[in-house]
């Protein structure tokens, strides 16, 4: 059984190389593409005023990775600014950017989902009132994590640091797109956002003779499990986004 990893291409090699570590075969279709939002200006204003910041959210690896991209030459992290992450894919971006370990917020290890609900259970316990948030994003998303600061007396405002765009693939991506189509019971599709899924349906000019239904998936979260599901995939399963996690349900999904 061959695994589709379908992140955008520099999360999916990591993930591929980390899941062939662990004996799977697994290959990077990347079903996202990111690119980056204007010229990085909006950028290097929201660091010169990073300091006056309560609290920094990004919303995800390439969040965090395009915002850290334009940090000033030698300007660090503020020791007094925390850095909210939803996920170990972002907390090891801000790691490597090296944000101090004290000001890094995730949830925790135990928590049943890596989202930005199980992020404001460690971030509750703060006082809100009359704090200055941003939020690092792409283009778009969910306001939830916004409302409930604002809902909490804080100043929220929103910096898009990238583009989401839908992929470019190249010779060897459609003829690995076109094999999967043709042989689902060998593929796994790996989906880790529902816009991989849209984006999924939109790069197939006609949908598989016999249906998605013979198709298999493995979503990181209920939403993503559900987005497969409206396609049309006859088995989803979900994992929690943990290396661990996915190749604990890879497994147990072989033959």
């Amino acid at each position: 059984m061959r695994v589709l990893v379908t992140r955008p291409a520099a999360q999916a090699a990591e993930w591929v190389a980390a899941m062939r570590s662990a004996g799977i075969d697994a290959l990077s279709l990347p079903l996202i593409g990111i690119q980056p939002a204007g010229d990085g200006a909006e950028i290097h204003a929201a660091w010169h005023g990073i300091a006056q910041r309560r609290l920094v959210m990004f919303v995800s690896p390439n969040a965090a990775q395009q915002f850290m991209a334009h940090r000033p030459a030698g300007m660090p992290w503020p020791a007094a600014v925390l850095a909210a992450s939803p996920g170990p894919g972002t907390t090891r971006a801000l790691v490597e950017a090296l944000v101090p370990a004290h000001c890094i917020v995730e949830p925790a290890a135990d928590a049943p989902q890596f989202d930005s609900d199980a992020l404001w259970v460690q971030l509750a316990p703060h006082d809100w009132h009359g704090a200055d948030v941003l939020i690092v994003r792409g283009d778009g998303g969910r306001d939830g994590f916004a409302d409930t600061l604002r809902a909490h007396g804080a100043a929220v405002t929103y910096l898009q640091a990238y583009r989401r765009v839908a992929p470019s693939l190249d010779a060897g991506a459609a003829a690995l797109l076109a094999t999967a189509l043709a042989q689902p019971a060998q593929h796994l599709w790996f989906f880790s956002s529902s816009e991989a899924v849209a984006n999924l349906e939109s790069a197939v000019a006609a949908p598989p003779t016999s249906g998605w239904s013979p198709s298999r998936a493995l979503a990181t979260h209920p939403r993503i499990a559900d987005r497969a599901l409206q396609l049309g995939f006859g088995h989803v399963a979900q994992a929690r986004p943990t290396l661990a996690g996915v190749v604990a349900c890879i497994q147990s999904m072989r033959p």
